[in-house]
């Protein structure tokens, strides 16, 4: 009867585990320095990125030596202005930012720009027609980044809203504008998502198709520039789907990819195999949880869960796997007042353990 009982308590917690989403994304460091046209540096002056598919602004001020730094720079194409006292002075368009610090310096040097430009007076009509054909290039890039920014803006409203069809249907759209952005695919994705959790509260089997549409969508993404949150909400949607172990897999290349959030990835992989039931898995996972971060209390919790229900029964007394209430217990010193706080000393009971924590002082918990 006492397993049984345990039996039904693991069924119970299970069905809460969850998976947080990830929006964040790896980022690079920017740097460089800038001079005047006599040479000099400038400080007090401001460097301005803009990205060219986001819209996003960083700001960043020189400094006595005219030199400017800044770490968390998303990657993408961007346009820089040197701005000096609200005034511009010059500006480049298309530059590049990747996850590698070396290759991201820009330096500005004004008198050096100026000589190029004078040189440029002197320009072939091919070259002229080279320049027009940039100019022109330029110019129907910002309109089109205008318009994808109009409908990204126009998803999330509809996400905020509780409306993912409408969001499915603006990042459609955008898809259509230019197929070759991945934060539109990966915005597809997510409101696919969302509109198949929403359809599952009535109809689970109409919800599965539009998983496998995000699946689709966060795959695109992928191809274009692969990222741990790309993988990790892709892994989702393949978990929901019934993909389990393409899911997994997906979950260990965000582990990789982006080895600082390798704790999330890594329990969230652990939730997928538990709510599989593939317990041994779901262990190991868990215990790259935390290898990866050990002060996740989470991850400690659901290892013992998973580890209980590996428990046995000797006569009338239940024996779970070694290392069983250590997992209970470490959940129980991280978090003594946690969600998981009162199951946890359940389950340290129902194997006859003690509550062991550096918050309190040890209980004896009687054996029935």
């Amino acid at each position: 009867m006492k397993r049984n009982w345990v039996v039904l308590l693991i069924a119970v917690l299970v069905a809460g585990v969850c998976l947080p989403a990830a929006f964040a994304q790896a980022t690079g460091t920017v740097k460089g320095a800038v001079k005047d046209v006599d040479g000099k540096p400038i400080p007090g002056a401001v460097v301005q990125y803009v990205s060219s598919e986001t819209g996003r602004k960083y700001e960043l001020k020189t400094n006595n030596k005219g030199e400017f730094f800044s770490l968390g720079v998303a990657p993408g194409k961007y346009t820089v202005t040197l701005l000096k006292g609200g005034k511009e002075l010059f500006h480049f368009n298309g530059v590049p930012v990747t996850l590698d610090e070396e290759q991201n310096r820009l330096d500005i040097d004004l008198q050096k720009e100026q000589q190029k430009a004078a040189q440029g007076q002197g320009l072939s009509p091919e070259q002229m027609k080279q320049q027009q054909e940039q100019r022109e290039k330029a110019q129907k890039e910002q309109l089109t980044v205008k318009s994808l920014n109009e409908k990204l803006a126009a998803a999330r409203a509809s996400m905020q809203a509780g409306n993912p069809e409408q969001a499915v249907q603006s990042m459609t759209e955008a898809t259509q504008i230019d197929p070759n952005r991945d934060l539109i695919w990966f915005t597809l994705g997510d409101a696919y998502s969302a509109q198949a959790k929403k359809t599952e509260t009535t109809d689970r089997a109409a919800a599965k198709p539009l998983y496998d549409q995000a699946i689709t969508a966060y795959q695109k993404a992928i191809a274009i520039k692969p990222t741990a949150d790309y993988y990790n909400n892709m892994a989702q949607a393949q978990a929901k789907s019934g993909q389990t172990e393409q899911a997994i897999q997906a979950y260990t290349q965000a582990a990789q990819l982006d080895p600082t959030r390798a704790a999330m990835f890594y329990f969230n992989e652990g939730a997928v195999l538990t709510n599989t039931g593939k317990v041994d898995d779901a262990i190991e996972a868990f215990k790259k949880a935390i290898a990866a971060d050990p002060n996740r209390a989470d991850s400690y919790y659901w290892l013992g869960v998973n580890m209980i229900g590996k428990a046995t029964l000797q006569g009338d007394k239940m024996v779970a796997p070694q290392g069983t209430a250590d997992a209970f217990n470490k959940y129980l010193e991280l978090q003594p007042t946690g969600p998981f706080a009162e199951p946890a000393k359940q389950m340290l009971a129902s194997i006859g353990a003690n509550i062991e924590t550096s918050y309190g002082k040890k209980k004896g918990t009687k054996t029935k």
